[in-house]
Order: structure tokens, then sequence, then C-alpha cells
């Protein structure tokens, strides 16, 4: 994507989580397990810095699974801010979804939840959430389904393939955000 000279101020990044910000080792929940992607803590300084809303919006399957619950869920989240607060990076909320198809725990086991990715719920509550457009905000993911989500609410998406997440800020956002260059 460039910066078109039409495309209004930039305000918002929705990011997802496992992959992006975190290492992915399957169902994180466990504060102690938390190993940042190269550059993720950098990143989310720099974007806040900028003045930039950061969303997370994450499937969660491994709630509707029976593999932790959301109290877990949220310590781990509460791990990841202050890790991000050394740097004087935050985030301004995390969505996520508990829902999945073969969910063990009855509430959870909904075939296609509007909110798990790729489709696009979490995202537009983000958006109202915030009072955002779309074209307002960008997704950053590592993975089709979360640039899919994006589009699907109308707003422009990156995909992240791995390396140093606040040099790919740069280059993806830096057009319309020179700060994050």
């Amino acid at each position: 994507m460039t910066g078109a000279p039409d495309l209004p101020p930039l305000k918002a990044v929705f990011l997802d989580r496992d992959g992006v910000l975190n290492i992915d080792h399957g169902y994180v929940h466990d504060p102690a397990k938390l190993d940042w992607i190269d550059g993720a803590r950098e990143a989310v300084a720099a974007m806040t810095a900028a003045g930039l809303k950061i969303l997370v919006v994450t499937n969660q399957s491994g709630i509707g699974r029976g593999y932790f619950d959301e109290l877990a869920l949220d310590r781990f989240h509460a791990a990841m801010q202050a890790q991000l607060a050394e740097l004087g990076g935050r985030i301004d909320s995390f969505y996520h979804c508990p829902f999945h198809e073969l969910a063990v725990i009855d509430a959870f086991r909904v075939p296609d939840h509007p909110d798990r990715k790729p489709n696009p719920g979490m995202v537009l509550r983000g958006l109202a959430d915030w009072d955002l457009r779309p074209e307002e905000a960008v997704i950053i993911g590592d993975r089709h389904i979360d640039v899919e989500a994006g589009a699907r609410a109308g707003m422009a998406g990156h995909l992240f393939k791995g390396g140093n997440l606040r040099a790919f800020v740069g280059q993806a956002l830096g057009e319309r955000v020179p700060a994050l260059k």
C-alpha cells in the first residue's frame, strides 16, 4: 500500500497477536512463556509515540477447547502490557474470539462465529468502539485470515512474514506515518 495523498490520516493499527507480537508456541496463555517477536515491543512503542491506537484482534480457540480460561488470557495480556510499558508502548484494546466449531465447552462451540477470523466481527467492534472509519486503520497479521478479516471490514492489510516487526512497521506504514520510518 502506498501513501496516497487522498487517504485520511492513519489513526489505528489492528494487530494479530500470536505470530505478530509474540512467538506462537501454540495456545499461548502463560505469561512465563511470553516470547516477543523481534522488534515487536519497539514497534508498539513507536506506534504509541506516533499517536496511533493499537488494537489486538486474536482468535483464541484454546478457551473453547478447554486448554485455558479467559482469566488466564487476561493475565497474559496484562503481562504484555507491563512489558510494553517498559518501552513506552501500550495496547489500547484486546479483542479475542474463544469460539470454534470443535470447542469442548458448549457455549463456545459455534461454527463460523462472526468474530472468528477471517470473519470481521472483532475488527468491526474495534472500529465502532474507537469511532474509526476503515480507511483510518490498517491490520497487520501473519496469516491470510488476518488480512482477510480487515478486508471484509473495508480496511487495508499487511501480511507479516516474520523478521523484525519494528522494521516491517516502518516499511509498511512509514508513508502514512512518517514518524514510523
